[in-house]
């Protein structure tokens, strides 16, 4: 499920959790007592090591954990006394086994614990949206700014899926979405497509006149081209209106959750009996009725044991829970986390 990379200390007083999640927008930080109490949280930026290197974006990291320490009223990790027990961090774009061992390296030599175990963040919204005790068993898809599925079984099985983009078949999420509205907004305008009135919609959100100016605009870089992943919810309003094109994304959308969570179910040997499939990221807790409705009906078809949940607890709790599990905490312990992130 994850890579370890440890360097042990018997220093008793530490918190027993470094939790992290980090995502491509945002990281947060939390450190754990044994019993689940959260002595401190932090927060920074998004992390992303294939565009800033494995250094700086480690930096990020660091002020997440840096901020989380100062609120636990922690000095500065020394050699031998790292800030905890167990760190557990659970990263995106962590999407192959190779770079999940790569950065528990890279994170191990930081000193933040005395063992580090480092987790692909999907496996974050898997472990917060399973409530039972004992080994994680279950499906989750998380659509955010990428998409990607993880699957798991108590024997400690996976499913799992490259998530590269294109290169290993993936579409979707709040990017892909962006960029196919913007695509046929511009053919809509142009004329090489048909009518859609994501073509007024999307330059309007912006408050320009027209998809040549949100173009230019985007190309020029007088809009930031991260300013796409606002056209998501305007897509989805369009879609609800009764568009034909933004509904044909929206429910493209829909069936690929569907395919990766009941390949997934398939691959686990799980499509035969009762298991949970979990449902995270932005664009599956936003409450979109249309995306919602086509997910339920394509997972009855083709997982009708399938019991579908949206998870919206912060991924950190997952981060929390896996490092709490490495320790082999007591039930109450991982309750308690639950409450405080409740």
């Amino acid at each position: 499920m994850g890579v370890t990379s440890a360097a042990r200390s018997d220093r008793p007083s530490r918190p027993a959790v470094l939790a992290i999640d980090a995502g491509n927008s945002k990281t947060d930080a939390a450190l754990i007592a044994a019993d689940g109490t959260v002595l401190g949280t932090g927060r920074a930026g998004g992390f992303q090591p294939q565009r800033t290197g494995t250094g700086a974006a480690l930096d990020v990291l660091g002020k997440a954990v840096a901020e989380a320490a100062e609120a636990a009223s922690l000095p500065l990790p020394a050699p031998g006394a790292p800030y905890a027990d167990q760190v557990s961090a659970c990263l995106a774009n962590a999407d192959l086994p190779v770079e999940e061992r790569q950065l528990a390296e890279a994170i191990g030599a930081r000193g933040w614990g005395a063992a580090t175990e480092v987790f692909n963040d999907t496996f974050a919204i898997l472990r917060a949206g399973l409530t039972g005790a004992g080994p994680p068993c279950g499906v989750a898809v998380v659509c955010g700014a990428g998409i990607n599925c993880v699957g798991m079984r108590p024997d400690g099985r996976t499913a799992r899926f490259p998530a590269l983009g294109q290169l290993s078949g993936d579409w979707g999420g709040g990017g892909g979405l962006a960029a196919e509205a913007l695509w046929w907004a511009a053919r809509a305008e142009d004329g090489r497509g048909g009518t859609t009135e994501l073509a007024a919609a999307l330059p309007g959100h912006f408050g320009l006149d027209s998809m040549a100016e949100l173009i230019e605009a985007l190309h020029l870089g007088a809009l930031a081209q991260r300013r796409t992943h606002e056209l998501v919810p305007v897509l989805f309003s369009v879609a609800a209106a009764g568009d034909r094109v933004a509904s044909a994304l929206v429910e493209r959308q829909a069936d690929e959750v569907v395919a990766l969570a009941s390949v997934a179910l398939a691959r686990l040997d799980l499509l035969d009996q009762e298991a949970p499939v979990l449902l995270g990221g932005g664009v599956l807790t936003a409450g979109h009725e249309q995306l919602d409705g086509r997910i339920a009906a394509g997972l009855a078809r083709r997982a009708p044991h399938a019991r579908v949940s949206v998870v919206a607890a912060p991924p950190v709790l997952g981060a929390g829970l896996l490092g709490l599990d490495a320790l082999g905490a007591l039930p109450g312990a991982q309750g308690k986390l639950r409450a405080h992130f409740g």
